[in-house]
């Protein structure tokens, strides 16, 4: 009897550390009413929320692997001792500024020089696909509406979501469509598109109405641009880190090779956003003298996508191996 269950012990204690480290990556998709839950080995990593009555579609919260928050609490929270502007500033998000002259990047108030009236927002058409394992995906599509209710157009996106002994990883790819009759033109203008809202401990040291605040974060690029420096230049990629509790943090956007204008201009700014923006170029690059030079029209019936990824991880960009993870997404891996 011994002779038999011994070898059936040693296969499976062979075999229990892979099927340990499969556990430990698995992604697990929860449908709820307005998100998406998204775990990694049993614990969370974020949600996608779609139905909170905010103006778009989000990523909220986004926890490391240690669970610590790395995104803003504002305006999903209200009693934190967060800095409380741009309330429209949730987590992580895709949204553009000038979209057949309507803005979907603010709210509100949002941009002074425009009027209210002009803001629009996203809903979802059809319901939310979803898919578990080593990769979580999420498959939406959603319309993009004037405050008039006017369809301005559509997209269909696939967020997904996945881990490795680096870190943690979102793939955020959108396909903007023009509608059939109508081309899609995207305004030259800074507030945009790919980006996300860092945790205040992240932010690098600013004032919030002439007070200083922040915390100890930096901004490095590929391009070898740092902190201040790095707004409105284009690189490979974009990467902010702070140091919290002897632990260093960081969050890198990387642009993917195939995009539009790719190396894309990043909106890096010291209080903690940052975003890649293909559509922004007479702001980044002060061409007063020329406000379209960023301009893109979709042609009617066509399309645009748009590919980033996300990566979360410990260290600074050189022991995060930065650079090492951007060439492997840009292979495609």
């Amino acid at each position: 009897m011994k002779t038999r269950v011994l070898p059936l012990v040693v296969l499976l204690c062979l075999a229990a550390p892979g099927a340990l480290l499969r556990a430990k990556d698995d992604v697990k998709l929860t449908k709820l009413t307005d998100r998406v839950r998204v775990e990694i080995g049993g614990a969370l990593f974020t949600e996608y929320i779609y139905g909170d009555g905010a103006s778009r579609s989000y990523c909220y919260p986004i926890l490391a692997a240690d669970g610590m928050p790395l995104t803003r609490d504002f305006p999903m929270k209200q009693d934190t001792k967060e800095d409380t502007d741009h309330p429209w500033h949730r987590s992580l998000w895709f949204a553009h500024s000038m979209m057949n002259g309507v803005d979907f990047w603010n709210e509100g108030s949002g941009d002074a020089g425009k009027s209210p009236v002009f803001k629009g927002h996203t809903v979802l058409d059809g319901s939310v696909e979803t898919t578990n394992g080593s990769t979580g995906v999420i498959r939406t599509r959603d319309r993009f509406l004037a405050p008039d209710g006017k369809l301005i157009c559509t997209d269909e996106r696939t967020v997904s979501f996945h881990a490795d002994s680096g870190g943690r990883y979102i793939d955020f790819n959108i396909t903007l469509h023009a509608l059939p009759d109508t081309p899609l033109l995207m305004g030259d203008n800074k507030d945009g598109t790919m980006a996300v809202r860092l945790a205040q401990w992240m932010t690098m040291p600013h004032k919030v109405k002439n007070v200083e605040t922040g915390g100890t974060g930096h901004i490095v690029t590929a391009s070898g641009d740092k902190d201040a420096a790095a707004w409105g230049k284009r690189a490979d990629w974009c990467e902010y880190h702070a140091e919290h509790d002897g632990k260093t943090y960081g969050v890198a956007i990387f642009d993917n090779p195939q995009n539009l204008r790719h190396p894309t201009w990043w909106m890096a700014r010291d209080y903690g956003l940052y975003g890649a923006n293909p559509f922004g170029q007479h702001d980044y690059e002060n061409l007063k003298d020329q406000p379209h030079a960023g301009d893109y029209t979709i042609p009617a019936g066509g399309s645009l996508t748009l590919r980033y990824r996300f990566y979360f991880h410990l260290g600074d960009e050189k022991a995060a191996q930065v650079s090492a993870r951007y060439a492997d997404y840009a292979a495609g891996k």
